[in-house]
């Protein structure tokens, strides 16, 4: 590339033309000048920083200067000791990716292999010349195990839907760390929460450790309200980065250059990645993922443009021993539901319809219930008090003997004797089937919420039919509120002298589920 500076006046057409959009080739033919030419000078004035209207405000001589500062001269390239610095320069760049190296600690490097070299305020000057002609835009020292930057690519995917067979795009989510530009791939369905924490943390997992920091867009999955200075974090993901004890730095609204890094790698996977799976149709999601990692492992290990090395030669070096060590468990997202601990010792989960128990003396009290897919976890006012493992059968029971108010000494409004005692006034029979009642569970606290049901009836049908309907279940030996319940809607209570036949059984319905379905 020739250094002979052309006239300023030139110079700011092929700015002004570039500004403007106008092709490269189009502002060589309008100003006359070589297509390199035209390139070097828009190359120099993305490097200088400046906007048009800064290059305006500027003289021609303050001008030619600013663009004589940032080319080295011929004299210079053709000597022997620039091109030994030149030369040691992306050793340099890919040094200072280490927390330990600085530019002093480098130019001692440097000058002990070449003695004659040059002095350190020099060394500084050429390198910062050798950035901005080499990437002509602004330059981010990032440090190992710094920061790993995330984002979605605009451009989907396909698989076919498992159920109805038609094509669905799939979202693709990107990382990347700063450092050594590592990136990981990978395809979900969704950019919701779940799905977005599960690929940042399969990301952290194909690193094989967590930066320090992690840098998001402001997608609803990690930040619930954007803001300059203090974003407000989505609490799950917030509860992940605290796991894998990283910060979260979400992106400035409207500031994409915060999360460059990232924007380029997909630009660059599109080219690598996409242009290999464009307009394929995976059977599942799990192929497809199968499919980018094959091109991304290539990604990964082709060398750098301009470097003697691939981004993971690079992240082996000078990033993997950064990272620290990820946590034995994986996180697991934790949703929340507030209920109040029924009479019985029992909560009810409300998505699985399944109960826990919790300590007596909780019973009447609001308490919140974190689940993960594998654990329900039970607090009272911030203090755990109860941990189960998550049990998705319907309408069973969790216990721990120890919570159960008839364990402990403690008798709620719901216990065996009050529930006999309120039986036995309702007639002898209804006295038996609750005893009989509270006899069928390993726990009478699971019997409870059963107990208040079938009394319940009295005060709706009278108790001379709910004595009947008892009396009648009693020769079923079938015990629970839906048999009561039956027996009083289909009126079977008012013939209750003729005795059953020995193949008769309840008539069928389908809200009679039998004792047999709570074993």
């Amino acid at each position: 590339m020739s250094n002979k500076l052309i006239k300023m006046s030139k110079v700011r057409s092929i700015i002004r033309l570039y500004t403007d959009g106008v092709s490269k080739q189009s502002i060589g033919e309008r100003t006359g000048l070589p297509r390199n030419t035209v390139k070097k000078y828009i190359r120099l004035f993305l490097a200088s920083g400046k906007t048009l209207e800064e290059i305006g405000q500027i003289n021609n001589t303050e001008l030619e200067q600013m663009f004589l500062d940032m080319i080295p001269r011929n004299h210079i390239e053709n000597d022997p000791k620039y091109k030994a610095l030149e030369a040691f320069f992306p050793v340099m760049e890919k040094a200072l990716k280490s927390r330990e190296n600085t530019k002093e600690k480098l130019w001692q490097q440097y000058i002990t292999k070449h003695h004659d070299g040059y002095r350190p305020s020099q060394f500084k000057h050429y390198y910062r010349l050798w950035l901005k002609v080499r990437n002509p835009v602004m330059h981010i020292e990032h440090k190992a195990g710094e920061k790993m930057y995330v984002d979605y690519a605009g451009e989907k995917l396909q698989v076919l839907d498992p159920e109805s067979q038609d094509t669905v795009d799939v979202e693709v989510f990107v990382a990347i760390l700063g450092a050594s530009q590592l990136t990981y791939v990978e395809a979900s369905y969704t950019q919701q929460k779940e799905d977005f924490i599960h690929s940042c943390e399969n990301a952290l997992h194909y690193f094989g450790g967590s930066p320090n920091a992690i840098v998001t867009d402001n997608l609803k999955s990690a930040v619930i309200k954007s803001n300059r200075y203090e974003p407000t974090l989505n609490e799950a993901f917030r509860d992940f980065v605290s796991h894998y004890s990283m910060a979260a730095l979400p992106a400035a609204p409207y500031k994409p250059k915060h999360k460059a890094l990232v924007e380029g790698a997909i630009k660059i996977i599109y080219r690598a990645i996409y242009s290999v799976l464009k307009g394929k149709v995976f059977s599942c999601l799990e192929l497809l993922n199968d499919a980018i990692k094959e091109e991304l492992e290539e990604y990964n290990n082709k060398p750098l443009t301009g470097r003697p090395y691939s981004r993971r030669n690079l992240f082996e070096e000078t990033e993997r021993y950064m990272l620290h060590p990820l946590p034995e468990k994986r996180y697991e997202l934790k949703r929340k539901y507030i209920a109040t601990v029924m009479k019985n010792n029992y909560v009810c989960l409300a998505e699985d319809k399944h109960y826990y128990t919790v300590p007596a003396q909780f019973i009447g009290r609001k308490v919140t219930l974190l689940y993960s897919q594998s654990e329900v976890e039970v607090y009272h006012r911030y203090e755990r008090i109860a941990l189960h493992k998550r049990n998705r059968r319907p309408f069973g029971y969790t216990t721990v003997e120890e919570h159960l108010a008839s364990k402990n000494r403690f008798f709620s409004d719901w216990n065996p004797d009050k529930f006999i005692e309120r039986a036995e006034a309702v007639g002898p029979e209804t006295k038996e089937y609750i005893t009989q009642l509270l006899q069928t569970r390993q726990h009478p606290e699971q019997t409870y919420r059963s107990c208040q049901g079938v009394l319940s009836f009295a005060a709706r049908v009278g108790k001379d039919r709910l004595n009947n309907a008892c009396k009648r279940a009693l020769q079923y030996g079938d015990y629970g509120y839906q048999t009561i319940r039956a027996i009083l809607e289909r009126g079977l209570d008012r013939n209750i002298e003729d005795p059953p036949d020995n193949d008769q059984s309840l008539p069928p319905h389908g809200n009679i589920r039998g004792k047999n379905y709570y074993k």
